[in-house]
């Protein structure tokens, strides 16, 4: 008698903690199976290089990924805005996170689109290799108005950002781990254009004129990029 295959998952690069059957990827699998009994078993591998716990959005991109590539391997025919539905029963953040729009969030992934060109910007980011707990950073937060309407936001005049678009988790998670916000402001004196703490954090970028990257130096264990 022949058995045949059953679906495995396998990681490397960053391990990711917890059961194989949690992770992203596989929810999505079996979000597409539910509806598609006909999906074979597969043997999904990931390659982690996105940290956990930095607020870039890595789990989400990689759930949401794992749906386009399903879908595109098995013919499954989902449109992008099927795929965005999918994305969204995944996690709310899970379209944004993918690259499927470009889009401002609002509710529970409720989008508003807007067009932004940072083409003539470079970038560095600081990620200083502490884990900020997700459901942690969420519950600490107490849902209001902004004091600026994202509507209202000149999203073609990045210096006009620091202080009017701001980062609700900054406060309790600065408060926490105040060396955050040390690369929040050393990245200001070093001439940002703009800088915030990425999503529920811990990862820091800085918006900069294009080509005036500061080469400044941070402790060992942080993992910076410019681009």
């Amino acid at each position: 008698m022949i058995t045949a295959p059953a679906t495995a998952f396998s990681q490397s690069g960053i391990i990711i903690p917890g059961n194989a059957a949690d992770n992203l990827c596989m929810r999505a699998y079996e979000l597409l199976k539910a509806d598609f009994p006909g999906l074979p078993a597969v043997q999904m591998h990931l390659h982690k290089v996105i940290p956990t716990g930095a607020g870039l959005g890595g789990g989400s991109s990689d759930g949401a990924f794992a749906l386009t590539l399903l879908n595109s391997k098995y013919n499954l025919g989902l449109d992008e805005a099927l795929l965005e539905a999918y994305a969204a029963r995944l996690g709310s953040d899970c379209p944004f996170s993918s690259g499927m729009f470009q889009a401002w969030e609002k509710g529970v992934g409720d989008p508003g689109a807007f067009a932004l060109d940072l083409s003539g910007y470079s970038f560095l980011l600081v990620h200083p290799g502490i884990h900020v707990n997700t459901g942690w950073a969420f519950g600490q937060l107490s849902p209001g108005a902004p004091v600026v309407p994202l509507s209202e936001i000149d999203w073609q005049d990045v210096a006009s950002w620091k202080g009017r678009l701001t980062n609700d988790f900054e406060a309790p998670v600065f408060t926490k781990h105040p060396e955050i916000a040390v690369i929040r402001d050393r990245l200001y004196n070093a001439g940002a254009k703009y800088a915030s703490m990425s999503g529920s954090g811990s990862a820091v970028f800085g918006i900069f004129e294009a080509g005036k990257l500061p080469d400044l130096k941070w402790p060992e264990g942080y993992f910076v990029f410019r681009g």
